[in-house]
């Protein structure tokens, strides 16, 4: 058998090994602290919001 025969696996598109290389990356890392989740989701608004406004 030729070297030629035997089929090569395909290399991957670059733009898949770099989603694939962040998805292993993002996993790696620890949870952002509940202070800037709150503050990333507008949880501080809200709570603004809620409170009676004073006059």
């Amino acid at each position: 058998m030729d070297k030629c025969d035997k089929q090569q696996p395909a290399k991957p598109a670059k733009e898949l090994v770099r989603k694939w290389l962040k998805a292993e990356l993002e996993q790696r890392r620890p949870p952002p602290d509940p202070e800037q989740i709150r503050r990333e989701l507008g949880w501080d608004m809200l709570k603004l919001c809620r409170e009676p406004a004073t006059r």
